[in-house]
């Protein structure tokens, strides 16, 4: 698999369980368990990708370029 599409791969999947996660999370805090949990959940996660996919591939392209490369691993 080529860098670029291991990358996009990689944070899309990161940024969709990240988001599901986040999304689960803040409902079942602000609102609770209820009868219309997974409806709110599925158009809060749709709403929580959109921001978090394309900010994950900025932040992991800037870390492994910019940050880990002056690390020196051993």
């Amino acid at each position: 698999m080529s860098r670029k599409l291991y990358r996009l791969v990689f944070t899309g999947l990161m940024a969709m369980m990240m988001s599901l996660i986040i999304s689960a999370a803040l409902i079942l805090v602000k609102a609770g368990y209820n009868d219309h949990f997974f409806s709110d959940l599925l158009s809060s996660w749709g709403l929580g990708f959109v921001f978090a996919w394309p900010s994950a591939y900025v932040c992991a392209y800037f870390i492994q370029e910019h940050v880990l490369s002056r690390i020196e691993f051993y």
